[in-house]
């Protein structure tokens, strides 16, 4: 039977990323084979699985301050019926109180936990009852407190992020990433210009305005009951606008050969073709085959000719290419993603400290990989969505180190001078959501070989 409950389907998501799964991926499998018809139904879903895995160490403290029992010893299903419905208590004004405690009350029944209604309900109204005197750390007197349980970041990032940005600066970047993400589309120029999309958008009831940075980035800031206008014409890619500027930091021309070592799902590689007009030869590689899948999609929706893609795994040296053949790289490497947790929620209670030294590891292995593809006078671009030193300045001051026929290139004659702000003295693309606009926390660096 097709699940016509949001709460319940939510429910079993957050049970599926609990066993491992990834929430946008369960989501997307859940609400496709579900019979929600009202778009209200499918938002409440979607809100709830988010809402509950970004803010889980927050409901977790404010569950834990009216539980009789340790969090730790619940049974699992009951610990997440419990955020479902402090969630709601405490964030969807739109719910009901009283609707947010019976809704969750009868889906434990439902789920054959009626043992634990009782519990449930009452720890609930205690929550509603107090929830103004739940005791959050003070973020003056104990800002890594208020980033751990206020701010639900995990403890260990709590710590770095402290070390790394002045405490106010810590606390912005955590509250924003506590929010959901703007939806963000890149009108594929392919097909029409963005004043073209903005105008079918606004039109067909939707609410839409130009990104600040990217040329041909649309936010769609509230989306009406008809479907997006172009979807089925390739009108649009969904990617974030600090996604949207990698391409232009790259540069392809018409007429190159360029090289996506990591392009898995394709968005950045359909933006690089729709650049150059369709005129510039890509390859695109990845190491999963069925990630390699949505690339082609992707370019066959988009009207992308110009895409060849090769499953490769890029711990070999790309032996496919010719030494020096190559005009320019992107390398957009694999990475721990702190910069979108607000997309991928999961990842802030997967990822360890651990995470990052071993990524970096990689992240330097590619970069030794493609570099000898790219001609003399050529460009590699080197891009994560993650902000840890180890993963953005280290890996280029190693890679620079061993390799000194490379140097930093300075982008900025090459682009708009409104983005100047977004980069930093050594010329490194920098991206925040609390300071430009709400996009992702990406890092990118231009090198150039030297000839």
């Amino acid at each position: 039977m097709k699940q016509t409950d949001p709460r319940r389907l939510a429910y079993d998501v957050l049970c599926r990323v609990e066993e491992g799964g990834y929430a946008d991926l369960a989501l997307d499998g859940a609400l496709n084979a579900a019979a929600l018809a009202d778009p209200r139904d499918r938002g409440l879903a979607t809100e709830l699985v988010y809402g509950v895995l970004r803010r889980q160490g927050r409901l977790d403290f404010a569950l834990a301050h009216f539980s009789r029992q340790p969090l730790a010893k619940l049974e699992s299903r009951v610990l997440w019926l419990l955020r479902l419905g402090a969630h709601q208590l405490l964030h969807l004004e739109r719910v009901p109180a009283r609707a947010a405690v019976h809704t969750t009350v009868e889906l434990a029944r439902a789920l054959g936990l009626e043992r634990a209604t009782g519990f449930i309900n009452g720890l609930l109204r205690s929550l509603e009852r107090g929830r103004n005197v739940i005791p959050w750390p003070d973020a003056e007197f104990d800002p890594r407190g208020h980033l751990v349980h206020a701010l639900s970041l995990p403890p260990w990032l709590a710590g770095r992020w402290l070390n790394e940005f002045a405490v106010d600066e810590a606390l912005a970047l955590a509250t924003a990433m506590q929010e959901g993400a703007p939806f963000t589309l890149r009108a594929n120029t392919l097909r029409c210009t963005r004043e073209e999309l903005l105008e079918a958008l606004n039109s067909a009831g939707h609410s839409a305005a130009a990104t600040t940075y990217a040329p041909e980035g649309i936010t769609v800031l509230h989306r009406g009951n008809a479907p997006l206008p172009g979807s089925n014409e390739g009108w649009f890619q969904v990617q974030d606008e600090a996604s949207m500027l990698i391409p232009h930091l790259l540069g392809a021309q018409t007429g190159e050969l360029i090289y996506d070592g990591c392009a898995a799902p394709g968005g950045k590689t359909t933006q690089i073709a729709a650049l150059t007009g369709n005129g510039a030869r890509i390859i695109a590689s990845d190491l999963h085959p069925k990630r390699l899948q949505l690339v082609r999609q992707g370019a066959a929706r988009l009207g992308c000719t110009a895409i060849e893609c090769r499953p490769f795994d890029l711990f070999r040296i790309p032996d496919f290419l010719d030494d020096g053949a190559c005009d320019r790289i992107l390398l957009d490497a694999p990475c721990t993603g702190l910069g979108v947790l607000r997309r991928n929620p999961e990842s802030r209670w997967r990822r360890s400290e651990a995470d990052i030294l071993e990524l970096a590891r990689i992240q330097r292995q590619l970069l030794a990989n493609v570099a000898p593809k790219v001609r003399p006078g050529g460009i590699l671009l080197y891009s994560v969505c993650t902000i840890t030193p180890e993963e953005t300045d280290h890996v280029i001051d190693n890679f620079l180190a061993d390799h000194p026929d490379f140097r930093r290139d300075d982008p900025h004659p090459d682009l708009p001078a409104a983005w100047a702000e977004l980069f930093d003295s050594a010329g490194a693309l920098r991206t925040f959501p609390h300071r430009h606009g709400g996009m992702d926390a990406f890092y990118a660096v231009r090198l150039r070989r030297q000839g």
